[in-house]
């Protein structure tokens, strides 16, 4: 249930150890445990079940506004789809659209602004409801005042969820249960927002 986030340069280990705990990887060291248990234990279908990730680039495909959000829980209802859409502060603009939830996005959701593919991306994380929630740079590309509203859909579906946020910048972490600060390769710093100011 707590946020933990991975700050650091390029290169410094913070996807790796997003794809440690999706078992992308298997470790060649140490071991990657969900409540004790080592992640070799458990069945790698149930396990990814129980993971959303909402990356920087939210990757769309050409079809429906309804349909890029229901790919995160294919057998979805059309009113869980909408709910999704309210937690992501998304439905009003939709249902101001004319054709709504049936809008096509276009190719790699070109027709969308950034904000609106993030959205959706935390649209899909809300649909799936993971115990285990990824963010991996998801303001990243977005304005200042976009940021403020996706950072708010985030909060919201952080909520009672284990949560690792990746970023580079520690202002985009500072609610995060715990920080941890990756320096060549391994934990340099780690502590609240506020412990690693003080520092």
């Amino acid at each position: 249930g707590a946020s933990v986030a991975l700050v650091g340069e390029s290169g410094e280990g913070k996807s790796t150890i997003m794809e440690l705990i999706g078992r992308f990887y298997a470790p060649q060291r140490g071991t990657v445990a969900f409540d004790g248990v080592p992640a070799q234990d458990i069945e790698l279908g149930s396990l990814r079940a129980q993971i959303a990730y909402v990356p920087q680039d939210c990757a769309l495909f050409h079809g429906t506004i309804g349909d890029n959000i229901r790919y995160g829980k294919p057998d979805a209802s059309d009113a869980d789809v909408a709910d999704a859409a309210r937690s992501a502060a998304l439905h009003d603009w939709i249902a101001s659209l004319p054709e709504q939830y049936a809008t096509v996005v276009g190719e790699r959701g070109l027709k969308l602004s950034a904000g609106q593919r993030q959205r959706i991306a935390i649209a899909r994380a809300f649909l799936r409801s993971p115990r285990i929630l990824i963010l991996d740079e998801p303001t990243s590309q977005l304005d200042a005042a976009t940021e403020d509203a996706v950072q708010t859909s985030l909060r919201a579906l952080m909520v009672n969820r284990t949560t690792i946020v990746i970023a580079h910048r520690l202002r985009t972490v500072r609610d995060a249960d715990r920080i941890l600060v990756l320096k060549n390769g391994r934990i340099a710093e780690q502590g609240t927002h506020a412990q690693l100011l003080r520092k």
